[in-house]
């Protein structure tokens, strides 16, 4: 909660990304040049149960482009993938999930899962994998919209050419599923939604010997975002490791929303509640108070879903938009542009 309206910094990135040390295939470097030409502020590299690119000093900064390693974990029958940041021990699928959710725990580190209801059923190679420890409480978040992962799951011998064709018009939305999940998870504690990409840049086989590169990394950087806010600016001259701690720490605290960026630049989104009691935005909390009023700022005119512990309460078109909170709860807003979302918001709780 903050008695005055605060100023954050915002700050746009690509998290869930895999590079020549697991199974992607370019280099740190280059992605991250990638990165930069895109206008990207920061970009987290995810390769499986590994931060070799850490220890080989590939963390850091790329130009304007602030690049975090972490790695995305999983157990041995690889399943439970976990996103895991700020957390120098390398973990692996010799670790049952249980442990490597209590190591990060107590490492201080930032966990979220990964693809967390994945279902692939059309093309037997591409298995699923999910997630199994819903009762644990020790994440800090899940990736609500994962592209890569959305990609698959819709993809059969019959349209494979089409949205090999059209990568990014095949990304639709999450998994209503994986939203129910986290509305109501976000009942109890404080659970962060993040968008994934999951890049690999890897190449598909079409027929016998012809394959295609389905998703090259610029097509990726060029869908889902997570947007941070951050309490303190970023400089482009300051430690890295200080720099990367105001990302996690604004992640963790879910100041963040998520973006489509096939349908628009969505950095100018905002969305506070103010009442007597002060002002919040996403990740923070107010007393409650009868009429409290949420705003809705953004870049363009669209249509917004006014949500609150997970059942919709208005829709409202607009630019500016204000709606009522009448109740105790968790509320968020999903932004809509030509019959598609385009934003996630996380939520601002009133107690």
């Amino acid at each position: 909660m903050n008695l005055n309206k605060s100023t954050y910094f915002r700050y746009n990135g690509i998290i869930h990304v895999h590079s020549v040390f697991s199974d992607g295939t370019r280099p740190i470097p280059e992605i991250a040049q990638i990165a930069h030409e895109l206008d990207v502020d920061f970009l987290l590299i995810t390769d499986h149960n590994t931060l070799r690119g850490k220890r080989e000093g590939f963390e850091g900064w790329y130009g304007n482009v602030l690049v975090g390693i972490g790695s995305e974990v999983n157990d041995a029958q690889d399943k439970n993938h976990y996103l895991v940041f700020d957390v120098d021990e390398e973990l692996g699928p010799h670790l049952p999930a249980e442990e490597y959710l209590m190591r990060v725990h107590q490492a201080g580190g930032l966990g979220i899962i990964a693809h967390p209801d994945e279902k692939r059923r059309h093309i037997a190679r591409y298995k699923p994998y999910p997630w199994t420890l819903w009762d644990s409480e020790l994440f800090h978040g899940i990736e609500i919209w994962n592209q890569m992962s959305e990609w698959m799951e819709g993809l059969t011998h019959f349209n494979k050419l089409w949205r090999i064709w059209q990568p990014r018009r095949s990304i639709i939305s999450p998994k209503p599923e994986t939203l129910e999940r986290w509305d109501r998870l976000n009942l109890k504690r404080k659970v962060v939604g993040i968008g994934g990409v999951d890049a690999h840049g890897y190449l598909h086989q079409l027929w016998g010997p012809f394959s295609i590169r389905v998703f090259r990394y610029k097509v990726s950087f060029r869908s889902i975002r997570t947007h941070v806010l951050t309490a303190e600016p970023i400089k482009k001259n300051e430690d890295y490791r200080q720099a990367l701690k105001k990302i996690y720490s604004a992640i963790k605290e879910a100041r963040c929303f998520i973006s489509h960026v096939y349908l628009g630049d969505a950095s100018a989104f905002s969305f506070f509640a103010e009442n007597d009691h002060g002002w919040a935005t996403m990740g923070e909390g107010l007393i409650f108070e009868p009429d409290t009023v949420f705003k809705v700022e953004l870049p363009r005119e669209a249509s917004v879903l006014f949500i609150h512990n997970g059942k919709i309460l208005a829709q409202k078109t607009g630019r500016n938009l204000e709606f009522k909170g009448k109740e105790r709860g968790v509320y968020r807003v999903e932004v809509h542009v030509e019959n598609r979302p385009w934003i996630y918001s996380n939520h601002i709780r009133l107690e």
